[in-house]
């Protein structure tokens, strides 16, 4: 597995749109097609909603080439207490509509990771 690209940053919306369109350009890179980069994108967008939610106040987001793209977003830093979100049952759903390969972590109970992998 080669990695591509790391990347530590807090997460507020404008920067969380730079990585956005970072994300996009890596998936021209390593060869995949219009749909499945923009799949890709989505289902970060939704894994960062999800890590925001949980308080934490940056991500660490890694690229890697795999047989395609292979993506792990995790919350870093200390996280404060968040109340519920009732729009992550909708972040749940388009990360498994879009990715059969969607897996998580938890730490202290909390979701800490989520990783997934677009094929060519």
């Amino acid at each position: 597995m080669k990695r591509l690209l790391q990347l530590v940053f807090s997460l507020e919306s404008g920067i969380m749109t730079t990585v956005r369109l970072a994300t996009g350009g890596l998936g021209s890179l390593v060869g995949l097609d219009l749909d499945k980069s923009e799949d890709c994108k989505v289902c970060l967008t939704e894994s960062l909603l999800l890590l925001t939610h949980r308080g934490y106040p940056r991500a660490r987001v890694e690229f890697f080439e795999e047989d395609g793209l292979f993506v792990r977003a995790s919350g870093e830093g200390e996280p404060e207490e968040k109340g519920e979100f009732p729009e992550d049952e909708i972040s749940y759903a388009l990360l498994g509509a879009l990715n059969e390969s969607v897996a998580s972590r938890k730490q202290d109970g909390r979701l800490s990771e989520i990783s997934f992998r677009f094929g060519k």
